[in-house]
């Protein structure tokens, strides 16, 4: 589609919606009257009106500021990144095969068009033609075989690597990722345009493997796996790159990332000049906001829930507000690595230490029944959010509320249950000791930048200490520093304090919670959910969604009762942008959607 004709039709469907803007903002509740007047006033303006319209459409140029409350931590290689502040950056810079609607459908992106064989064991993608990446040089299948067996490598999860869940259902993954096979089986390149994915077993949902960013193949092709994560290529500005309507160009480390448009870009050149990532403490961004040296404020919790009603009363401000997709927690450390397994990057449950100290899983319900998580929704989100007790996202069909365990703030029940399991206060010092009577402390970390976790962590503490139970909280880590350590996990946590933007494409909940999942960092070994999860996925009964919505009911009875994790409360999205920015369009799960279509509209 050429630049014109885009332009002409970006306009067409701009001046339908302030048609419809006009009709659902009309105070007397007259649709037809308000449509009709609208359409009268521009047939009455003649050409001058329409030169008016044309020249308050999408405009080329012009600088965004977003801001973001952690410095990303530096990894911007698609199948490398940990963090949502790092996707802050990758959502402009990279574009995967397809996308999401705002059902949650898939929808062509990189892949105009698929199609899956008759027993659902392979997909086949065309792709779109003339994509250029950043350096100019084109987009073929074989990237995407690319960055599908960089992922199957047996060097991946040694380099740090963690997305595996993309990987694991391929043909061949196991004998590739193990070195027992030299050739990777699982995508293949028809020709410079059509790719498909063959899976070991009929899939009951490919699109969503399919659905991982792209890296380019010319860029790492003479780099090892295992030297990715340090290459200039994941880190630096400038070599960072990818296909999506901005580069990132330059950057001001824990302080600033700048982006650029992509002229080239395939979808048509971007209308903004650039976007600017500043990174800013959370109790500075609402005047920042007000002021306008912030444009917009989204991904990871957008404004605070404190200041919802200052922010709703800025004049040009808008504030988007839907469910969120994910959760906090407060997470119980069921088992640790040794050093010799972090040493060597391993995940081997066979080697995993148990934490006796939170071994049996009645404890971990009693220490639930002791935090107050409907206080924390009310005296910090403001309302904005509930207590949930699944880590199955809200949105999806799969979200069993009655499945799972309600752990309702019951201090008196969490002291009884406790005195029943032999946990009691023997030396009078207030704190209950063990069952053997030694002394039983609970070591808590958490993270900074989030105001919301730093301020439960010590409302956590003190719940739990009004219920016997000794708490060291210890001071809090940068969140680069914090993560590193939560994945190492062969030191002497306890309890930490995590919160999980999750995916939109399916409730598979075993990229967070399998065993061997990275992610896992309670390091929960549990059999009958290991069982329930792969279950779930199996067909032909799993083309069904009531027969997964069933085995998903059973899986969430299973982790609400042995507990990796208490989940605390999904807080309400509320992201805000100043209303200079056009051309917003948000998902269920991101504002960031069609990035190349914002504008700004500096008469606001």
């Amino acid at each position: 589609m050429n630049r014109a004709f885009r332009r002409l039709l970006i306009l067409l469907v701009f001046l339908c919606m302030m048609g419809f803007l006009l009709v659902a903002c009309n105070d007397d509740g007259d649709e037809e009257g308000a449509e009709t007047e609208d359409t009268t006033e521009n047939t009455d303006d003649g050409e001058e009106g329409k030169e008016e319209e044309a020249e308050s459409g999408p405009q080329e140029g012009g600088t965004l500021t977003g801001a973001m409350y952690s410095a990303p931590a530096g990894m911007f290689n698609p199948i490398f990144y940990e963090e949502a502040y790092e996707a802050n950056i990758l959502s402009f810079t990279h574009d995967s095969l397809v996308s999401q609607n705002e059902s949650l459908e898939f929808i062509p992106s990189l892949a105009k068009e698929w199609e899956t064989n008759e027993d659902q064991t392979s997909l086949t993608l065309k792709l779109e033609e003339g994509v250029k990446w950043h350096d100019g040089e084109e987009f073929t299948a074989e990237d995407v075989v690319f960055t599908y067996k960089s992922m199957s490598d047996p060097d991946y999860v040694s380099a740090g690597g963690i997305r595996t869940a993309y990987v694991l259902p391929l043909l061949g993954y196991t004998a590739y990722s193990s070195g027992e096979a030299d050739t990777f089986e699982g995508v293949v390149a028809e020709d410079d345009y059509t790719v498909t994915f063959h899976f070991e077993e009929p899939n009951i949902n490919p699109l969503y493997y399919a659905s991982f960013p792209i890296i380019p193949e010319h860029i790492f092709k003479d780099i090892p796996v295992a030297e990715m994560p340090e290459a200039a290529e994941s880190r630096d500005a400038g070599a960072v790159i990818g296909t999506g309507a901005f580069k990132f160009t330059e950057m001001v480390e824990r302080e600033q990332y700048i982006l650029e448009r992509h002229e080239d870009y395939w979808q048509g050149t971007p209308y903004l000049e650039s976007i600017v990532w500043k990174v800013v403490a959370q109790s500075v961004m609402t005047g920042l906001l007000e002021s306008g040296e912030v444009d917009f404020i989204a991904d990871p919790n957008g404004i605070p829930p404190a200041d919802f009603e200052t922010v709703q009363g800025f004049g040009n401000i808008e504030i988007i507000e839907q469910p969120d997709f994910g959760y906090q927690l407060l997470g119980f450390k069921h088992n640790h690595r040794t050093g010799e397994d972090v040493e060597s990057g391993a995940l081997e449950p066979d080697n995993w230490v148990p934490n006796e100290k939170l071994a049996d899983p009645k404890v971990r319900q009693a220490i639930s029944y002791a935090v107050n998580r409907q206080g924390l929704v009310e005296g910090l989100l403001y309302g904005r959010g509930q207590p949930i007790n699944s880590p199955i996202a809200t949105q999806f069909w799969a979200y069993d509320d009655a499945a799972a365990t309600n752990y309702t703030y019951d201090p008196d029940k969490a002291g009884s249950m406790l005195d029943e399991l032999g946990y009691v206060d023997a030396d009078g010092d207030g704190f209950r000791e063990d069952p053997d009577g030694n002394e039983w402390v609970l070591n808590m970390d958490y993270p900074t930048g989030n105001e919301l976790r730093e301020k439960s962590a010590p409302l956590i503490e003190q719940q739990l200490e009004e219920a016997g139970i000794n708490v060291n909280l210890r001071q809090p880590k940068e969140m680069t520093a914090y993560v590193e350590e939560l994945t190492n996990d062969n030191t002497d946590w306890d309890l930490y304090l995590l919160g999980w933007s999750l995916g939109s494409a399916d409730p598979d909940p075993s990229g967070l919670w399998a065993t061997k999942a990275a992610y896992n960092f309670s390091r929960w070994n549990n059999p009958e959910s290991e069982e329930l999860m792969q279950k779930a996925l199996k067909a032909p009964e799993a083309f069904e969604q009531d027969y997964r919505a069933e085995v998903y009911s059973e899986w969430q009875t299973v982790f609400s009762e042995d507990l990796p994790a208490l989940l605390l409360y999904a807080q309400n999205s509320l992201w805000a942008y100043n209303k200079r920015l056009q051309g917003v369009e948000p998902l269920p799960y991101t504002m960031y959607q069609d990035a190349h279509l914002w504008w700004v509209n500096d008469a606001n």
